[in-house]
């Protein structure tokens, strides 16, 4: 059985608008997406998410919520499980960092053609405020080949 890699995501959602970032660098570069990564060694997912959006960013977030928990399954890659969070309360000016460029869109005008195709099933569950449990399994051109999508 493949390794599964713990990892965060957060929004910041306020205002009937959500902050995506441009991811500059690395896995998933083009693509727009929540803030969040890996966890350091010792590090709970809610530290994580924080910190990953303190560097990604710039700002400090606080009365953060959990949304979910998605785990995406892949025959390249190994299995994540991705922590799912989001907030409206930040403290600070949003700065581009070397890894994202931050961007507000309208819930209406949200880009999920430049997106991860499974955003566009479990993120407009998400920004109406629910909590969700999904899997998603991706063939090796990253194109989605099952689903299964939740909501508790």
């Amino acid at each position: 059985m493949k390794n599964v890699q713990v990892q965060t995501l957060l929004l910041i959602i306020k205002n009937e608008k959500i902050l995506l970032g441009m991811k500059k660098r690395g896995f998933g570069v083009g693509r727009y997406n929540g803030f969040g990564g890996k966890l350091d060694p010792g590090e709970a997912p809610l530290q994580a998410a924080r910190r990953e959006m303190k560097e990604e960013t710039g700002v400090d977030v606080r009365n953060i919520t959990k949304c979910g928990v998605i785990k995406f399954f892949s025959g390249i890659r190994e299995t994540i499980e991705m922590h799912v969070y989001r907030t409206d309360m930040y403290e600070g000016e949003f700065q581009e960092s070397e890894e994202m460029r931050p961007k507000w869109f309208r819930f209406n005008r949200i880009p999920y053609s430049r997106m991860w195709p499974d955003d566009q099933h479990w993120l407009p569950l998400v920004i109406t405020g629910k909590k969700v449990r999904a899997h998603f399994f991706f063939n090796e051109k990253d194109e989605i080949i099952k689903k299964q999508v939740m909501v508790y």
